[in-house]
């Protein structure tokens, strides 16, 4: 069972890796996410208060990351899982796993940076470019629908903006999946 599985995975991500159904794809999930929120709602944006060099930083990815001994992410739902992992600001980024079957995450497991750019904002610091890195990161599965909407909207994403907040985050880098 666990070949077909990973032939049905395959597959899909195959599938869903052409372009134009990618794009269906992510219309149709906007449409959708639209509806969830209300009509006119928009993606609230925040202008930047402050030079990058003076600004803290947190991850936030719905790649599915996870430290090892986190739950992962449950792949048995359909509408998917509306939770999220802490991440610690300090960890080795090499350390960290993947739970996730809707997109092929191949070249992100064999370097985690490709879906998590942590080392890489390590360097923008060292560098002077950006202020400082968050203590706290934010794994996210992404593939939220149905009734996991309302609680990622409700529930999940008001508990991780109060911590960006008291983690004193300026700006947050979302890396989709």
């Amino acid at each position: 069972m666990a070949k077909q599985n990973s032939l049905v995975e395959r597959m899909s991500n195959w599938f869903f890796g052409i372009p134009a159904v990618a794009q269906l794809w992510a219309k149709t999930a906007a449409r959708r996410t639209n509806a969830a929120l209300g009509e006119g709602s928009a993606i609230p944006f925040v202008p930047l208060r402050k030079p990058l060099r003076e600004s803290r930083v947190a991850l936030l990815t719905t790649g599915g990351i996870h430290l090892p001994d986190q739950p992962p992410f449950d792949m048995d739902d359909p509408d998917g899982d509306a939770t999220y992992r802490t991440i610690p600001g300090d960890v080795v980024t090499a350390d960290l796993t993947i739970t996730h079957k809707y997109y092929n995450h191949e070249s992100a497991d064999k370097d985690k940076q490709v879906i998590f750019p942590l080392d890489h904002f390590r360097d923008l610091v060292a560098q002077g470019v950006v202020g400082g890195i968050a203590p706290h990161h934010f794994g996210f599965m992404g593939h939220i629908e149905g009734e996991h909407m309302d609680r990622l909207v409700q529930k999940t994403a008001p508990e991780v903006a109060a911590k960006l907040r008291a983690d004193g985050v300026d700006f947050a880098f979302l890396t989709p999946a």
